[in-house]
């Protein structure tokens, strides 16, 4: 049985035929977290959530959300709509038994603003990422944390909170740093996600990241590990140029059992069994 902890089904980009890519998780029984970046975002989560049985859902506010930002990848190109956390909102959304996480929350320092400092928007981001703390242990939830470029800021601020990741702990999402960063997330009891990034070959130019992140695969434990894709980004390097689908997580089970020297009916098992361990609302 497989699970992908983080897909975004609800945006735009399957508008079309979102009912195809559906039928395509449940054919191959695959069981998915379905995660908001704002309220809008959130709450269609949830709503998708709550018509499909092995479907679930994660609500929270993505820091690109902080300030109006232009944010422009392979996939897509948008100007992000400014909102902060309105707890009153996701209060009414976390009532819903299909959530099962907070999130998507933490810092990013890629996607900066042109008209504000990166002081003015690590001290939003950290106030806003506190507030989503607060709320999931308020709810007994685990984060779904993201983090870009910003590492060693995140590290720090949840050493410091740490008493508060105790009862619910947290994902940090599509992982792709170094072992270094990977001892300390996991000193802190996080699960460490991965995405189709795990697949990708060292670029010529800089091979390093790439061979930094097969290093943690190596090292890292796999009761550690979740199973991700962030569909519709980061398609897998054999579905490289197509949109990303959950199906596509078998390509990081794949990679993971290559790795780890497991077999891949092994390696599901393992996973599967961590994503119940950490988001303990899923029922299977």
């Amino acid at each position: 049985m497989l699970i992908d902890t983080h897909c975004h089904l609800q945006f735009s980009a399957y508008d079309k035929d979102r009912d195809a890519v559906i039928n395509t998780c449940n054919k191959k029984r695959i069981f998915l977290n379905i995660v908001g970046t704002q309220k809008t975002t959130s709450r269609l989560a949830v709503e998708l959530a709550e018509k499909h049985e092995n479907m679930y859902a994660s609500i929270g506010t993505h820091p690109i959300h902080l300030f109006p930002t232009r944010v422009d990848e392979e996939e897509t190109s948008f100007v992000s709509r400014e909102e902060g956390f309105d707890e009153e909102y996701y209060e009414e959304l976390v009532k819903s038994k299909k959530v099962i996480g907070i999130g998507e929350t933490g810092l990013d320092l890629y996607h900066m603003p042109k008209d504000k400092s990166i002081e003015e928007v690590l001290e939003k981001q950290k106030k806003v990422f506190l507030d989503h703390i607060n709320f999931a242990q308020k709810h007994g939830l685990p984060l779904v944390i993201h983090c870009r470029e910003a590492h060693s800021e995140m590290i720090q601020l949840l050493q410091a909170n740490g008493h508060k990741l105790q009862a619910n702990k947290g994902v940090i999402h599509c992982f792709t740093g170094n072992w270094e960063q990977a001892q300390k997330y996991l000193d802190l009891g996080l699960y460490l996600g991965f995405t189709g990034v795990v697949t990708f070959p060292p670029k010529k130019t800089d091979p390093k990241p790439q061979l930094d992140l097969e290093e943690v695969l190596e090292k890292i434990p796999l009761d550690r590990i979740l199973v991700e894709t962030d569909s519709p980004y980061l398609a897998p390097q054999v579905c490289r140029g197509k949109r990303c689908e959950p199906y596509m997580v078998e390509e990081v089970i794949k990679k993971l059992a290559d790795i780890k020297g497991k077999n891949v009916e092994e390696t599901e098992k393992i996973v599967f069994g961590n994503a119940l361990s950490l988001f303990t609302r899923i029922d299977n």
